[in-house]
């Protein structure tokens, strides 16, 4: 398959960033749940959360490499990340089952944002962007069934 077009790679590389916003959105909410959670779920919870969040950590490395790869640059602030992201800063600190609750929706939200990923890359003919999409969603997915065993 031929390279993208440059439009069509430019494409890929804007919904890239808003998966990167995202990730690292969630990745920062999901540490400062691991930090704070208490009640008699809190072991299992802080584990999982650092589970969660350590994944995330490496993704957004992977994001923000194959939106460099596609000669874009990758957004890299809090404000950037701000005007990119559909997942809300966490204002205070609610209980462990309000955390379980928020991440799963969440995760849901990067999942719609790594379809959108999905889409313009494969309309781009970016296998591998494609590959990154598809497991991103795959890994969202699983992150927010875990969350929500929690809650049955």
């Amino acid at each position: 398959m031929t390279a993208p077009a440059t439009a069509e790679r430019k494409g890929v590389a804007e919904a890239l960033g808003r998966l990167l916003a995202d990730s690292y959105t969630l990745y920062l909410k999901t540490h400062n749940y691991h930090w704070n959670v208490t009640g008699p779920m809190f072991n299992t919870l802080h584990t999982l959360f650092e589970q969660q969040y350590t994944e995330l950590a490496l993704a957004v490395d992977e994001i923000a490499e194959r939106i460099r790869a596609l000669g874009a640059p990758a957004p890299g602030s809090y404000k950037a990340f701000g005007q990119l992201t559909t997942i809300e800063e966490e204002a205070g600190l609610p209980a462990a089952v309000q955390m379980i609750e928020t991440l799963a929706a969440d995760q849901q939200k990067v999942v719609e944002t790594a379809q959108q990923v999905f889409a313009a890359a494969e309309k781009a003919g970016d296998e591998a962007s494609v590959d990154l999409a598809v497991t991103r969603i795959s890994v969202h997915e699983k992150a927010s069934w875990m969350l929500r065993s929690h809650l049955e």
